[in-house]
Order: C-alpha cells, then sequence, then structure tokens
C-alpha cells in the first residue's frame, strides 16, 4: 500500500532521501486533478526550495473513492528525464524518484506561473509557442524512426506503455464529448449548435479517424496532455522561463496529439481576449516545431528516409494537429473539464459558441488550413479563428 505524504513528513521524508538537512517549512501548493504536490523551503535562504510530487492511489480531486493507480508518477518523472536529454532549456530537473512511494523531486517552480493564468490575466504570449514547438520538435524528432534506432524504440515502446490514462484520453477527449455523457456539461446557449454537431455523420467518421490515429499512430514520445495549463512562464535573471509540466499522460504516440492540444488552447485564449497576437504565435510553434526535425535531419538513423518522407510526415502531422486540436475545443465547452479561459467571461456564452463553432469546421474540413495533405498553414487557420470570432459580433 503506499504512504500517501503528507505536510508534515515531507521535510523527513527529503532528509531520508539525502535531498535536505537542517529544518524547513512545507505547504502543499498543488491544484491539479490528479496528484498532490508539496514545497519545501529551507530556514537557510542560501538553500533552493524544493518540490515533491506525489500520486496517491486514487483520482486526488475526487479522493479514495476513485481509485487510480499511481504508477503515473513514475510514468511522469521517466518522461520529464527524456525530455531533459532532448529539451533542457524547456523541462524542469528532476533530482530524484521515489519508486516505493510513487514520487519524485524536482526543481521549484514556485516563481513562475501557469500560462493559462498569465493570458487570463493579460500576458502577452510572446516567444512562449515557439518554446512548446521546439521541446516537442526535439523530443519527438528524438524518439521517432528518424531519431533512433529499432533496438531503442522498442525498448521506448516498452517503458512508455500507458493504458490507464490512455483510456483518459479516449473518453473524456475522443469519447464523451461527443455523445450525450454523465460528466458533459455547456452553457445553455449552446444546446442547439452541441446537438447539431452530435448528430453530423461527418464528426462522427472525422472523431472515428482520430481515435484511430490515437491507437495506432505510435510515432514518437509525446506529452499526451499539453495545453496552456501545462505550461509555466515566468523570468529569471532577465530572461523569459518556458517550462513544460506534467507529462503522467506520456506514451508514444501521435505527435499531432501534442501540437493539436497546445494549438486548441491557444485559439481559446485568443477568442477570451480577442487578441491577435496569440493567433500569431500559432505560426511561432508550428515553425519551431519544424526547425527542431530540420536540425536533427542531416543525422537521420534510418538514411532509407529521403527528404519526400519528411514532407509528408510533416504534412501529416499537421492534419493530425488539427483534429486533434478541433477535438480539444470540442472538450473544453461541451465535454468534461472546461478551461477557465472561457468560464472565468461575465457571460462565457459567446466565446463558447465561437470554440464550438470553430472546433465542429475543423473538425470536417481541415483543408481550410492545409490539413488535407497540402501545404501546412497557420496563418490560415488564425484567420480561421478571427472570421469566426467577427460573425458572432
Amino acid at each position: 500500500m503506499t504512504v500517501v505524504l503528507e505536510p508534515d513528513d515531507v521535510w523527513g521524508y527529503l532528509i531520508e532521501r539525502n535531498l535536505a538537512s537542517g529544518t524547513g517549512a512545507v505547504r502543499e501548493v498543488g491544484d491539479g486533478n490528479m496528484n498532490r504536490v508539496f514545497l519545501a523551503i529551507s530556514d537557510d535562504p542560501a538553500v533552493k526550495s524544493l518540490a515533491v510530487k506525489q500520486a496517491p492511489p486514487w483520482i486526488q480531486k475526487l479522493g479514495p473513492s476513485s481509485p487510480m493507480s499511481p504508477e503515473r508518477a513514475l510514468i511522469e518523472a521517466r518522461a520529464l528525464r527524456t525530455f531533459a536529454d532532448y529539451a533542457p532549456k524547456q523541462t524542469p530537473q528532476v533530482l530524484d524518484v521515489d519508486e516505493d512511494r510513487f514520487a519524485f523531486t524536482m526543481e521549484d517552480l514556485s516563481d513562475l506561473t501557469v500560462l493559462r493564468t498569465a493570458l487570463n490575466r493579460g500576458a502577452a504570449i510572446g516567444t512562449t509557442s515557439a518554446e512548446v514547438g521546439e521541446l516537442v520538435g526535439r523530443v519527438t524528432f528524438a524518439t521517432s524512426v528518424a531519431g533512433t534506432g529499432p533496438r531503442e524504440r522498442a525498448d521506448l515502446l516498452a517503458r512508455s506503455v500507458n493504458p490507464l490514462l490512455a483510456e483518459v484520453t479516449l473518453q473524456y477527449l475522443l469519447g464523451d464529448p461527443f455523445v450525450e455523457a454523465e460528466h458533459n456539461a455547456n452553457h445553455p446557449a449552446l444546446d442547439p449548435a452541441v446537438r447539431r454537431l452530435r448528430t453530423d455523420p461527418a464528426v462522427r467518421t472525422e472523431l472515428a479517424a482520430l481515435r484511430a490515429a490515437f491507437n495506432e499512430h505510435a510515432q514518437a514520445l509525446v506529452h499526451g496532455d499539453l495545453h496552456s495549463g501545462s505550461v509555466m512562464v515566468g523570468v529569471r535573471n532577465g530572461e523569459p522561463v518556458v517550462r513544460v509540466i506534467d507529462p503522467e499522460f506520456a506514451m508514444v504516440g501521435p505527435i499531432g496529439l501534442d501540437l493539436g492540444l497546445y494549438l486548441a488552447n491557444v485559439v481559446i485564449a485568443a477568442v477570451r481576449s480577442r487578441d491577435t497576437g496569440h493567433l500569431a504565435s500559432i505560426e511561432g510553434l508550428w515553425d519551431a516545431f519544424c526547425a527542431a526535425w530540420r536540425e536533427g535531419w542531416p543525422n537521420r538513423a534510418d538514411p532509407f528516409l529521403d527528404d519526400g518522407w519528411l514532407l509528408r510526415h510533416l504534412r501529416n502531422v499537421w492534419h493530425d494537429s488539427l483534429g486533434f486540436a478541433a477535438a480539444e475545443m470540442v472538450r473544453r465547452v461541451a465535454g468534461y473539464s472546461h478551461a477557465s479561459d472561457l468560464e472565468t467571461l461575465p457571460d462565457p456564452g459567446p466565446a463558447s459558441a465561437v470554440v464550438l463553432d470553430l472546433g465542429h469546421r475543423l473538425l470536417v474540413d481541415r483543408g481550410v488550413c492545409g490539413g488535407d495533405g497540402g501545404r501546412p498553414d497557420p496563418r490560415a487557420l488564425a484567420h480561421l479563428v478571427s472570421v469566426t470570432w467577427e460573425n458572432y459580433r
């Protein structure tokens, strides 16, 4: 049985793990659905503070009545260490992994702000999307057939099996929002649009294709839950800092999943604020992702992969990204776990309607943004968002 840590236990736990000495204070800081996070601050100001994250054997938000394997903490720690191998600039440092207590200790990020929170407060997105695109590009290239040989990929696949959380994704992202389901909710003004979405045969066909892609496309190691709540931003030593966190859903899967989830949440932030700077960052996300792949390309592991394959591969990734983005837009307004970007507006209805319309349109016609095998066109996506929100004025 897992020993669940409490704040009073954490400082002694760190001493036991040879990560701290002397005395210090601990407080619980996590506000996520799944896990517990503690911040440990030494009484010696010269000693850096630490964060301890533990997965209890249940969903933290729901308690012991909703059991879930705590193995997710170890999956997350392994993913962070792999991310750090290829994208150290955007990855928090993991200092210790405790496999017995399903916990790990990492650098303190409390000086940073969750990207979603920063955007809701009116912050500019700046180069954050490009930083995220670089991380996704570097990690997915290195763990794909282009970046690693068959033996290493077989080992990666074996270490990255994550069936429980993959099932969560299938249900709450690629399932429930598109049917009548217990945990779904939407603004009452969206009822007619939600009914149209759920009865559209084209939506059902495209959703089936996305579910198949999720299950079949073991392309590279992906974060699996990469949205604006999984990115932290701030300034250290006068320089902007971006850290990608919480890869407990990590798996070897479709590369477009990560890009699509993040892309959708950038769109949602833009719809909330009508900030065209957010939309411009979509191009930065895609360009940085492609640049990372092209940087690694001359040293690809399989010399039979030619430039024509790369071009086709990137087009397919964009196609998948648009599909997963569309599903995420639908989930955030008609499924479970809505986006605070919209829910904190005085009237979430109009903005939610824009997001739902975008999700529906994009899902059934990805070609409008170059997602039909043509040239990927992030600017066309930004234009589609702008035109759609103008239609709701």
